[in-house]
């Protein structure tokens, strides 16, 4: 892995997940929640790199794919965990390349984002309690 080591890798992808982290729930204050959960996505596909990084011990791939970074991080998900993940790649997708008619805006009111927010949370601790293992 190039001239940085394991721990180095798991370090940066965690510590820009952190910055992420903040980052969305600076957006969320601010009532922009189709951007928090943009950067909400980031936080988690960090944290899937950051434990590929720690399963594989390789440079994680370049894809933004939730679902596709959690196999390859060898990380079994539950039935719930995988249909967030899918649902999540929206955020990702929307907060890129935003529809014409603005509907992931419309359907990010302040409910439906904290709800999110909340999970993305959840499953990222989870994570990094799974790397610190």
């Amino acid at each position: 892995m190039d001239d940085i080591t394991v721990k180095e890798h798991i370090n940066y992808w965690l510590s820009t997940a952190d910055d992420d982290l903040t980052a969305a729930r600076h957006l969320f204050e601010k009532g922009d929640y189709p951007h928090c959960l943009f950067f909400g996505h980031l936080v988690l596909e960090k944290a899937l790199k950051a434990l590929y990084v720690r399963n594989i011990r390789e440079i994680p791939p370049f894809k933004h794919s939730l679902p596709y970074l959690a196999e390859a991080a060898q990380l079994t998900l539950d039935a719930d965990q995988e249909k967030f993940f899918e649902q999540a790649n929206e955020f990702n997708q929307q907060g890129r390349y935003p529809d014409i008619k603005n509907k992931f805006r419309k359907k990010c009111t302040r409910e439906f984002t904290e709800n999110n927010l909340r999970k993305i949370e959840v499953l990222y601790q989870w994570i990094i309690n799974i790397i610190k293992s």
